[in-house]
């Protein structure tokens, strides 16, 4: 098989076909408040935020962009986080003809499922999934901001599909110049949002296991174990975090009573690992919570969502691969399964990959750019995390710094494994071992 036909190189290329065009559709003068066009790096800019579901912006979504160029950058990412190549499975599916091997394979990629036999139920899962997650979170805002903010019908729908489908696709769009911190004590709103965030960046094989064995945790793959643990410990964890470091500062959640305390520490825990929605002025935080933000920002959501980072499931098996070296066991090991030797080496390659990237678009950015060093990791990690959350750099930035940051939510999105292995030409098969020697380490 041509190398340009490998499954991995066509998920990359359809997201820097999808990036192209949505930039395309946003430098015309219809897209802009005003009327012009917009410039170049604006419309790439954004385009590349939107597909990547990252969130960062150098203009405000609200007001630079008319109701067309929103409704663009909506639909922007919502491809970027339903998956080029799941759509077109879908396209199949739904004129009753399965789809070719071809796609299967390269949905599979962007998916990360098990088998080929699985992806038509995953695709059918995705489908419904989504639509009805941003149906019924779209609904609940709408009438929320109707009854609650006095908004026109119109407006209030507008607001909360547009809203929900980013929270669904954990993209960090906002209409709003404040994100979401007009309703911080609004939990009819930011619950929801939570809501939408954590099903979509589950992971979409997590999903479908479960639903499948709804009744029997036990038959649940290791995968989705790892993922819904870690995931949990990590909200848990970035909670009790946030309140620790935050409970004082009257900046950010000080001056709010006891329940509006947990409900933002509760939202911000959630938005931090991927969501780019913010209920708390990011730039008022604390060091210490900038730096949970690192960690957060790093590890990302699951596996085949619309989340980033290197994953939960990647955490997980470098985890339990320390644990076992500590304690001298020759395998890793998690309920009652041993991780596969190839799932470990792949962890260490995206979390090496990841790392890289992250110093590289730092160093870069700090050599053309005059801000703090603090700042400038924030904003780099959050978009190689996909996540947008920003301490109000971005916009400020030099073109060559806004350069990098698409460079890296572009690697972070399409991921570490699926961009190295579209540069491979074919796999390769050794016909001989060298012998096998332990240098010394540490």
């Amino acid at each position: 098989m041509k190398s340009i036909l490998h499954p991995a190189r066509a998920v990359a290329l359809g997201f820097l076909a999808a990036i192209v065009i949505g930039a395309m559709l946003l430098m015309l003068p219809v897209s802009h408040a005003e009327g012009r066009a917009a410039s170049w790096l604006i419309a790439f800019f954004t385009s590349v935020s939107a597909v990547c579901v990252t969130g960062l912006v150098v203009v405000d979504t609200g007001t630079y962009w008319s109701g067309f160029g929103q409704a663009i950058i909506m639909i922007l990412f919502q491809v970027g986080g339903f998956g080029m190549m799941t759509a077109a499975t879908l396209l199949g599916l739904m004129v009753n003809r399965s789809p070719r091997l071809r796609t299967r394979l390269i949905t599979q990629v962007e998916t990360h499922s098990l088998g080929l036999g699985d992806i038509s139920s995953v695709a059918r899962l995705v489908f419904v999934v989504t639509l009805a997650s941003e149906a019924i979170i779209a609904a609940i805002l709408a009438l929320r901001l109707h009854f609650k903010y006095d908004l026109a019908w119109g407006e209030a729908a507008w607001s909360g599909l547009f809203h929900a489908v980013s929270a669904f696709n954990n993209a960090g769009f906002s209409i709003h110049a404040d994100s979401l911190m007009r309703y911080a004590a609004d939990a009819l709103i930011l619950l929801p949002i939570m809501i939408a965030i954590l099903v979509g960046g589950i992971g979409f094989p997590v999903l479908h296991d479960v639903r499948h064995k709804i009744g029997d945790p036990r038959h649940w793959s290791l995968h989705t174990k790892l993922t819904l643990a870690g995931s949990a410990i990590l909200l848990v964890g970035g909670f009790a975090a946030v309140l620790l470091f935050e409970w004082s500062n009257l900046q950010t959640i000080g001056a709010m009573s006891t329940a509006d305390k947990l409900l933002s520490a509760a939202f911000a825990s959630v938005s931090a690992r991927t969501a780019g929605f913010n209920s708390l002025d990011i730039g008022a935080l604390t060091h210490e919570s900038w730096a949970l933000h690192y960690f957060l920002m790093f590890v990302g959501g699951g596996s085949a969502g619309t989340a980033g980072g290197v994953k939960v499931g990647t955490a997980a098996i470098l985890v339990l691969l320390v644990i076992a070296e500590i304690r001298g066991y020759p395998d890793s090991e998690a309920f009652g399964r041993r991780v596969g030797a190839s799932a470990q080496r792949q962890a260490i390659t995206v979390l090496v990959l990841g790392s890289v990237m992250v110093v590289l678009g730092t160093l870069i950015i700090l050599r053309v750019a005059d801000f703090p060093t603090d700042k400038v990791i924030f904003e780099v990690i959050s978009a190689f995390g996909t996540v947008g959350l920003s301490t109000g750099i971005t916009a400020d930035l030099p073109a060559t710094a806004q350069l990098t940051l698409i460079l890296l939510m572009y690697f972070g999105r399409v991921g570490t494994i699926t961009l190295a292995t579209s540069l491979v030409l074919s796999e390769r098969r050794m016909p001989y071992r060298y012998p096998e020697e332990h240098p010394i380490v540490g």
